[in-house]
């Protein structure tokens, strides 16, 4: 027997619940690409995109970090090599000009002292006595001595007289040849004896009269005149030799501190050759001394231009973090320096308060303030960028993308910058920050300051 069934019959009918599933999932779906695509097409907010330009005064501040220093500082050694007999003063001692620091040996100095005082003496009596000339009694004995050759030559002119009468006389009895030749050569003999005798006499009696001009003339000019050299010459070695007993007493050069203190009693000492800063001691120092304290700080050069002596300079010390103390600029460096491809210019600060609190060596942080500008544009420091290592400020153009704008010269005021020029056009700037760094964009947004 053989069975038939229809095809119509097998078709299969949905249930009623089912279709209304399905509707519901097509409307779920359309309504969440209607509402995806109306978001990517829709325009943004820029509101909540970007901040508005302002226009504010402001102080210019710049900072830097500096080092407390003395404002003058130097090494006490001596002059000549020697051993330290006496140290009068302890590091942290505060001393005045002119006081006593210590005392180097001296015995062998001193003995030279003495030596030099004795020469001298020596030489002041020697001229004494050429000013003052010959002694009454000196003359009278140089008179007597004239006197004396005086009645010698008196006597032998006599006695001269005397033989010249016997030599005519004699010469009338030898022609009459009552006498024989050789007594008269007998006779002129004593004649010429006697005229001998006076021109002795005579040269003697000259000698004396000169000896007696002299000693009532006083010495010559030339001797006194070296005299006197003399004398000098002795006063310049005793005091040489007494600048070298000075140079064994070291007095302080200026009132100050004892900062340092390299050497003790016994110890041997020679001058140093060093630099004389406290950074640059050696053992040959005794003491460091310093005066007064400043602060140095180095300052860029592209923020030189903005300082000037006697600008205000707000301090801020590691060692008091709750106080500002306050200083001004005493002296910029007319030359700069270079550390590490670094090019910086030294400022040096005086201090107005922290004297008493500061300490040489500390470390500060510096806040100069400079003029305040009116009506100074500024913007967020989250709306500088960096593009393609050039910095510029971004505004949106379209909502998809940033317009990118160097500046020519901005100041950095903590959270915002001064431009110096500007885009008038331009009146909102981007809150987005976008660095480029190696071709690739790197995008990150940032609401508020940073």
């Amino acid at each position: 027997m053989t069975m038939q069934f229809s095809l119509a019959k097998l078709r299969w009918q949905p249930a009623p619940w089912v279709l209304g599933a399905l509707a519901a999932g097509l409307l779920v779906t359309g309504g969440g690409t209607y509402l995806a695509l109306r978001s990517q097409f829709a325009k943004p907010d820029i509101s909540t995109m970007t901040v508005p330009v302002e226009s504010e005064a402001l102080t210019v501040r710049i900072t830097a970090s500096g080092t407390v220093q003395p404002t003058q500082t130097v090494n006490l050694s001596p002059k000549n090599a020697g051993i330290l007999a006496e140290l009068l003063v302890e590091q942290g001692d505060r001393v005045t000009q002119g006081q006593v620091i210590a005392r180097m040996e001296n015995a062998t100095v001193e003995a030279e002292r003495l030596q030099a005082q004795a020469r001298l003496a020596q030489a002041e009596a020697r001229l004494a006595r050429l000013r003052s000339g010959s002694r009454p009694e000196e003359i009278l004995q140089d008179q007597a001595a004239v006197e004396q050759a005086r009645a010698r030559v008196t006597e032998a002119q006599a006695r001269l007289d005397r033989a010249n009468d016997r030599v005519r006389r004699n010469q009338s009895l030898a022609t009459e040849g009552a006498i024989s030749q050789e007594d008269l050569e007998v006779v002129l003999n004593e004649a010429a004896t006697a005229q001998a005798t006076l021109a002795q006499n005579q040269a003697s009696l000259r000698e004396a009269q000169q000896r007696l001009a002299l000693t009532e003339r006083g010495n010559r000019a030339e001797d006194i005149a070296e005299s006197e050299a003399q004398r000098a010459e002795a006063v310049a070695n005793l005091r040489s030799v007494e600048i070298q007993l000075e140079d064994t007493v070291l007095r302080a050069p200026f009132s100050g501190i004892i900062t340092q203190k390299y050497a003790t009693e016994g110890a041997f000492v020679t001058p140093t050759t060093s630099a004389s800063e406290a950074t640059s001691a050696t053992s040959t120092a005794i003491v460091a001394l310093a005066e007064g304290l400043e602060i140095l700080a180095e300052v860029p050069e592209v923020d030189i231009q903005q300082l000037q002596v006697g600008q205000r300079v707000e301090i801020l010390a590691d060692a008091y973090p709750d106080q500002i103390f306050q200083g001004e600029i005493r002296l910029i460096a007319p030359e700069a320096v270079v550390k590490q491809n670094v090019t910086s210019f030294e400022v040096r600060i005086a201090l107005v308060t922290g004297q008493a609190e500061l300490r040489s060596g500390m470390n500060t942080d510096l806040t100069f303030v400079g003029d305040e500008l009116q009506d100074a544009v500024v913007v967020p420091t989250v709306a500088i960028v960096t593009a393609v290592a050039k910095q510029a400020y971004s505004f949106p153009t379209k909502p998809t993308a940033l317009n990118f704008v160097p500046w020519y010269w901005a100041l950095p005021l903590e959270t915002k910058l001064k431009f110096w020029k500007v885009y008038k056009s331009e009146n909102r700037f981007s809150l987005t920050c976008l660095r480029v760094q190696t071709g690739q964009a790197h995008r990150s947004s940032k609401n508020g300051h940073a």
